[in-house]
């Protein structure tokens, strides 16, 4: 997913530079969405793993 972010922030910046601004604003938003819902599971799933260590340890 977070791939897909920079993809999406690649292309964006790409469009802006020629000038292509609605592209590029839509590939930023798409870009801010994907990042943020990455971040959402990645610290989901850091919290689990935290929470599972403590019950096997």
């Amino acid at each position: 997913m977070l791939k897909w972010a920079l993809i999406f922030l690649v292309i964006g910046l790409i469009a802006g530079l020629l000038g292509f601004t609605g592209i590029a604003g839509t590939s930023i938003a798409i870009a801010k969405v994907l990042f943020f819902v990455f971040l959402v599971i990645f610290l989901v799933l850091l919290v689990l793993g935290l929470t599972a260590a403590r019950r096997v340890g």
